[in-house]
């Protein structure tokens, strides 16, 4: 039951000392009592993740990704006196205690002042929340609940926590194996909204009958109910989470006041000039059961369906393998696609076999070892390279245009440690003169292969639906970090139908 861990949206207060809503201190700046460099950290790592999903992107467009506030912007961001916000937590309905003070204030301007950021969760809460009100209902909880996503991972399924927590409702491995969440090499229903959702309803059903209290319930969700065991003990057998808050963990302290931040924030954001963003998420998607493995780039191809969004759609299968040869899988899919992918199953299962779902490596039988291996040399001028102070085996490898591996076998070493004065033997492609790119009137291809003082590379044209990962899968020994680096791009650089990206042959 016990889910250590730090919190897992990033939350985190530092203070002192607690001031009580009958005893009113308002604060211009959230800065007066909140570290915003600690708060920031995780929530914004969390809300930037988000707005890489595809649906989210195609909404709002690429050149309207959010941008912090400018201080001078702030004074235009209305805020209010104390007695309004606790009238308004009042008329919340709630079971819930929506309790009021300085800390929950300084929270609920946190999220009224992520203006933008915040506008996107509002979309995307017309697509999670009924999925949460329904199960939550179905285990009989306070549908309130639902607000938890929004501190845990800004309803973002791919969110992943400093301390590994992962997924919408942010589970720790052990924790969610304990709720049947599946996780292995290929699945992780943690990323899973409507798996993790039972898991998380089953969680909190267990947690309110330890202490029969929710605000104690939400406090266990995030320390475990260990921690909170032990503040209820050191603050004299007291109960309640405003008496037992100074003996919380730091992290902890103030999880529940950005829960009622959040809470507020969700119901009262007309009140603060937000709007909520149109999300072009597929509002009703279809399920179909996939009993062998399956690609999800095969059904993007076959289908003509995004592979960002299908990715989107199934945050879960962490390799885009479906693994239906082990046990069916569940392939969400918009729900004008459902049909066809029925219809057109077996071509799916067979399009591009060989590429996505190679299973070679299954039946390989292992070699003997009679000698130095100097494979792939044929054709290839050798060369002998002395090692220089501070150079690497990959950093040679990347001079060359060979692989690491390559260069162990070539020199029989066992791992990747080189000293420097020792020599390398290299074989490396013989240098090639610059060829222009042939037309299709040609018969030939729309690559052009351009020697270079490290290789020899060709260009891949990119198309639609493309990805510098997926586009690394399909040259052999190639990482989406070379691609990166060949292309002079960052990790949050964009790629584009049309664009051509270097790749080293």
């Amino acid at each position: 039951m016990f889910r250590n861990m730090c919190i897992a949206a990033g939350l985190i207060l530092l203070m002192p000392t607690m001031v009580w809503a009958n005893k009113p201190k308002f604060a211009k700046d959230i800065n007066d009592s909140i570290p915003a460099e600690l708060f920031y950290s995780n929530f914004d790592k969390n809300l930037d993740s988000l707005m890489q999903i595809w649906y989210v992107q195609e909404s709002i467009g690429s050149d309207t990704l959010i941008s912090e506030m400018a201080e001078d912007e702030l004074s235009f961001v209305p805020e209010f006196h104390d007695s309004i916000y606790i009238q308004r937590l009042r008329k919340i309905p709630s079971i819930v205690n929506l309790t009021y003070n300085n800390i929950v204030r300084n929270y609920i301007h946190v999220y009224t002042r992520k203006r933008d950021k915040l506008e996107v969760m509002l979309g995307l809460k017309d697509y999670y929340f009924p999925m949460f009100e329904e199960v939550l209902d179905l285990y009989g909880l306070p549908l309130e609940l639902e607000y938890l996503a929004v501190i845990e991972s800004a309803l973002n399924p791919r969110a992943v926590s400093r301390a590994g927590a992962t997924g919408i409702w942010q589970f720790m491995l052990g924790t969610g194996k304990m709720y049947k969440l599946q996780v292995n090499s290929f699945v992780d229903e943690r990323r899973d909204p409507l798996a993790a959702t039972h898991a998380a309803a089953k969680f909190l059903k267990d947690l309110y009958n330890i202490y029969n209290d929710w605000v104690l319930a939400i406090a266990a969700y995030n320390c475990g109910p260990v921690n909170v065991n032990k503040a209820i003990r050191r603050s004299g057998g007291k109960t309640s989470y405003w008496d037992i808050y100074p003996y919380l963990p730091r992290e902890t302290r103030g999880y529940v006041p950005a829960y009622i931040g959040a809470t507020y924030a969700m119901n009262y954001y007309k009140e603060h000039n937000l709007v909520p963003r149109y999300i072009d998420i597929p509002p009703v998607s279809d399920t179909v059961m996939v009993n062998k493995n399956i690609n999800l780039a095969q059904v993007s191809e076959v289908l003509d369906i995004p592979l960002q969004l299908l990715r989107d759609l199934n945050p879960q299968y962490r390799r885009e393998i479906l693994p239906g040869n082990t046990a069916p899988c569940a392939l969400r899919l918009p729900v004008a696609y459902a049909t066809r992918y029925i219809d057109l199953e077996d071509s799916i299962g067979s399009y591009k076999a060989n590429i996505y779902l190679s299973n070679s490596f299954r039946t390989i039988e292992p070699a003997g070892r009679t000698g130095r291996y100097t494979a792939n040399t044929a054709g290839k001028d050798r060369i002998v390279h002395a090692i220089r102070s501070g150079e690497t085996l990959g950093s040679i490898a990347m001079k060359y245009g060979v692989s690491t591996n390559n260069l162990r076998d070539w020199n029989d070493l066992s791992g990747t440690k080189i000293v420097a004065g020792k020599k390398l033997v290299i074989y490396t492609q013989k240098p090639i003169k610059e060829q222009s790119p042939k037309t299709g009137n040609e018969g030939g291809t729309s690559s052009a292969v351009v020697a270079s003082a490290s290789g020899s590379f060709t260009y891949h044209t990119v198309k639609s639906g493309d990805t510098v990962w997926g586009i690394a899968r399909l040259y052999q020994g190639v990482s989406d970090s070379d691609i990166l680096k060949w292309n002079n791009l960052s990790r949050n650089s964009k790629i584009k139908p049309g664009m051509k990206l270097k790749i080293m042959q």
